[in-house]
C-alpha cells in the first residue's frame, strides 16, 4: 500500500471546518456499534423496547459510555464526533417521533424555524468564521 505523506494534514484540514464534522474512516471505526445501535431502530420491536427501557436496550450493545450518554441526550453533534454517521442517527431521530429537519435543527444554535428559514434561503453564508485554527 502506498501512503500518502500529505494524508495526515488532509484529515486534519477536515477537522478545521468550523460547524462540520467530516465523516472520516476514523469516525466510521469508532462508531460502527453506535451506528448499527441506531439503524436497529428501523425495526418497529426495537423501537418499542428502546422506549421502554433506553438504558436497558443500549447496555445490549458495545458502547461506549460517551456513546451512550450522548444517545441519552440526544446530543447529536456529539454523536457525530462520536462516529455516528447522520444517516443512521435519523434512526434515533425517527424513533423519538420527530421530522429530519427537526432532529438537525438541535444540532444548531437556531430554533427549528430559524433553521429552516436559513436552509430554504440555501444554508449557511459562506462569510464568517472559516478556520478554527487560524479563527478567521
Amino acid at each position: 500500500m502506498i501512503e500518502n505523506p500529505n494524508m495526515a494534514a488532509y484529515l486534519d484540514d477536515l477537522e478545521d471546518i468550523p460547524g462540520t464534522r467530516i465523516f472520516t474512516t476514523a469516525r466510521a471505526r469508532r462508531g460502527y456499534h453506535l451506528n448499527q445501535c441506531a439503524m436497529s431502530l428501523m425495526n418497529a420491536e426495537n423501537r418499542v423496547q428502546f422506549a421502554a427501557d433506553p438504558h436497558a436496550y443500549l447496555d445490549k450493545w458495545p458502547l461506549s459510555e460517551a456513546q451512550k450518554e450522548s444517545i441519552l441526550a440526544r446530543d447529536y453533534n456529539r454523536l457525530i464526533d462520536l462516529g455516528g454517521n447522520i444517516y443512521f442517527l435519523a434512526k434515533l431521530i425517527a424513533a423519538d417521533g420527530l421530522s429530519f429537519v427537526e432532529g438537525v435543527s438541535t444540532m444548531t444554535d437556531m430554533t427549528l424555524e430559524e433553521y429552516q428559514a436559513m436552509m430554504l434561503a440555501g444554508g449557511r453564508s459562506p462569510v464568517g468564521l472559516r478556520s478554527i485554527k487560524e479563527n478567521r
